[in-house]
Formats: C-alpha cells, structure tokens, sequence
C-alpha cells in the first residue's frame, strides 16, 4: 500500500526548504532505457533522493502516462511523485505540447503546489509549465533543459527529425524568463549564451553525477559478469535506440574491428543494452539493428538485452572491455559517467557533454584519461580507437583507473550541493522581486 503523502513543508533550517521537480514526460520512477526513459530519469531520481537526505521537502509533478497510477506515492527515498492528469495515458511524447495547458492547471490545482518555495523545470514541456507558474502564481523558477533543441538539429543524425519551431520558441521564452538556468557543463552554459541569449547572471553550471556506491567495481564480481555474457572480448553499448545514439555506429564498428583484432580465436562481441524510442522505431530499434548486422556478417556475434535496472546495469558495465558512445549529441553523457565509475574504459563521440567526460583529465596530476573521443561518425575510426582497450589488458587497466578517479568527483551530493546553492541564490532576499501572479 501506497504511503500518504506528506503535503508540509519540510523543517530544513535555511532559504529552501520545499521544492517541486517538474517532469512533464518522464517520471524517476520508470526504468531508464525504456521508451522516453533515459539519463534524466536517473538524474531526477538522484537529485530528489540527495535533496531529500539533506532535509528538503522534494515533490515531482510527472503526467500520468498510465490509467492504474495512484495520484500520488511517497517513495522509499523519501520524495514523493505525484501523477497529473494531462491528455490520455497513452499519448505520445510529441503529443505533449498540446497537453501542456491542463498540466499547469492540474499543478496549479494540486494542494502541495501552494507549499513550494519554487519550481525546477526539467526539459523543454516542463520549463513551459514552469513559466505558466511564475507568471500566474508568482513561483520561482529554476530550469535544467537536459538536451537543447538547436543543440540537436546541429547534429541531426541520418534519417533523424529536426526539433519543431514550436520547442525552439518555447526554449527562449523559458531562458529569457527563468530565475536561474542550470547547465550540466560550461559548453552547454556557453552555447545557452551564444544561441539563447540566456543572461551570464541567470546561468549556473551544476554537473550531474554518478552513484558511487552502484557503480563500485570493488563490489562487483567482473569474473561472473563476464561468464554471465558468455566471455570474450565484449564492447558494450548503453542507451535508448534511437538515431540520436547512433546504435547503428556501434553495429558497424563491430565489423570494422574484425581485420585489426589478433587471429586468437577469442571472439569480439557487441551487447546492446536499451529499447526501441521514438523515431528509433523502424531504424535503429533491435529488428533493424539485425538485419544490419546480419548484411556485415556479425549478426552472431551481436546480442540484445531489454533495460536493466543500476545494480544490472553496474555489472555489465563492470563485464565489458570497453563501452561504445557514437552518439551524434549528448547534453552530458551520464552513460560514459557510470561506466567509468566501475573501471571500464569508454570511446564516445567528440561532442557536447562528452567532451567534457571523456579523454584527457584535467584535474589528474598525470593528465589520464578514461577513454577516447572520436571526431565524427566513421565506424572505422571507432573500431581503431577501441582496440587498445580490447588487446592489451594494461592499457585496459590504466584507462580504468584513471576514469574510476574521474567519476569519484562526481558523486550525486555534489549535485544536490550545487543545487541548493541555486536555489538559495533565487530566493535570496537581495534578487528582484518577481512578477507578481497573473490571472491572464
């Protein structure tokens, strides 16, 4: 049986004490991987359960996207999630946009909205919701887009769908209207300045993080993981499938590493870990990415598995050699994060977020680096920058260690640490006041 819900705000002694999590498409309580699910339903799970431990009241407004969903649960982890009516259950992510209207009037209704102290939009829909909020019931807003339309249709993938006119608009509204704009790295803070004209004393950069704890390769039997997937040489690839990911690549690259490897008779296999999303359906989703593999001869040596939760997903990290990221765009690159947690090394696209994950670390003394980036799509090139990691374990080892180092700064309290410091700057007596609320 569902716990109540404890609508009070929380007794925190300090600026924020009740905050409410706006996630319009996706809820922290669906397995990432799936469908929508992916990184940011990690990344709200994660900040709600560490502002929770440091005494803070989190509610997450998400839509419900199911007809049996009780309108509210209290979670182990101490933060509830409260499921708003908005549009029919099975509506689609790019249906949304005309759901957003009974979203906020479903929040506004909602008797915990009137206890917050302000709003953290999560991706473009809920940073319209937020807005709606702030103009109408005078509720600061903080906002995280997660990934940016104009950042994507920048690297559209082949066969991909450039982001609406409506989103690109909607994105400018929120930055020119938000109290605060939290971007995951300084390149994503300085592409919301160049591209958004978002204002330098609105922007703060908090990096997402990483559950050391999960992702310890200290408490994972790698010997096991391995057999569990049959042994050999295993590059792993994480992530919903859909053109953005480019599973297509890791497919490709699959078979250009067959005339570098050593003629050992020790087999090189490709795990794919995810499902079919959006307009991966038909593309990228695992009928076509078989068929792919079985025109370039590796169709045995390629193998599928449905979305894991962490502690699964820890151990196949931890089993691989190496994991694969030839996405075209990643905001971050929680994927490449986890993976270098558990001492596995990563070779990832050279964009976005991932250039700041992955390759050369500034802050080690010896400039080590967890993996390799690659310029551009060539699966060849992906091939070449994988097989040190696959043939010498030494190699393997160092790289491992070095992104194990990497990924110890970036624990998830760090995150919850550079969020609070946000949100006490909003409410900080000295900022503007806000507009007041509109019954427009």
């Amino acid at each position: 049986m569902d716990r109540p819900v404890d609508l009070r705000p929380s007794d925190r002694a300090g600026p924020v004490r009740t905050v409410g999590l706006l996630s319009v498409h996706t809820s922290p309580l669906e397995q990432p991987g799936r469908g929508d699910s992916g990184g940011m339903n990690v990344y709200l799970a994660a900040v709600a359960t560490q502002l929770a431990a440091r005494d803070v009241r989190v509610h997450v407004f998400t839509r419900a996207s199911g007809a049996d969903l009780p309108p509210s649960v209290e979670t182990p982890d101490g933060y509830a999630v409260h499921h708003l009516p908005a549009g029919p259950a099975w509506a689609s992510k790019e249906d949304l946009a005309s759901h957003l209207c009974a979203f906020y009037l479903a929040l506004a209704a909602h008797p915990a909205t009137s206890t917050l102290d302000l709003a953290h939009g999560h991706y473009w829909m809920s940073g319209w919701v937020g807005r709606q909020a702030r103009r109408r019931l005078g509720l600061p807003l903080v906002q995280t887009f997660h990934t940016l339309g104009r950042a994507k249709n920048d690297a559209l993938a082949p066969g991909d769908t450039p982001e609406p006119a409506l989103r690109l608009a909607a994105e400018e509204r929120v930055v020119a209207d938000a109290d605060a704009v939290v971007a995951s790295t300084a390149s994503e803070a300085a592409f919301l300045r160049a591209r958004y004209g978002a204002r330098p004393d609105t922007l703060a950069v908090v990096e997402p993080g990483v559950d050391l704890d999960v992702f310890d390769p200290a408490a994972i039997d790698r010997h096991a993981a391995r057999q569990a997937l049959g042994g050999g040489r295993i590059v792993l690839f994480v992530g919903r499938l859909q053109p953005l990911k480019a599973p297509d690549v890791a497919v490709r690259a699959l078979a250009a590493l067959d005339p570098l490897l050593p003629d050992d008779g020790v087999p090189t296999r490709l795990v794919i870990v995810g499902g079919a999303s959006g307009n991966g359906l038909g593309t990228v989703d695992p009928p076509a990415l078989r068929r792919l593999a079985a025109e370039l001869g590796v169709q045995d040596r390629v193998a599928f598995l449905a979305a894991r939760p962490q502690l699964e997903l820890a151990a196949l990290y931890r089993a691989a050699d190496v994991v694969l990221m030839p996405s075209h765009s990643e905001s971050f690159g929680l994927v490449a994060l986890e993976a270098q947690a558990t001492g596995t090394p990563v070779v990832a696209a050279d964009v976005g977020g991932l250039q700041h994950v992955v390759g050369p670390d500034p802050a080690d003394p010896d400039g080590a680096a967890g993996g390799t980036r690659v310029a551009g799509h060539d699966p060849a090139a992906y091939a070449a920058a994988m097989l040190p990691y696959l043939v010498d374990a030494r190699v393997r080892h160092a790289a491992g260690e070095a992104g194990r180092r990497r990924a110890l700064r970036h624990g998830w309290g760090r995150t919850a640490e550079g969020l609070l410091d946000v949100y006490a700057d909003v409410l900080a007596p000295a900022r503007l006041p806000l507009a007041q609320p509109s019954s427009a």
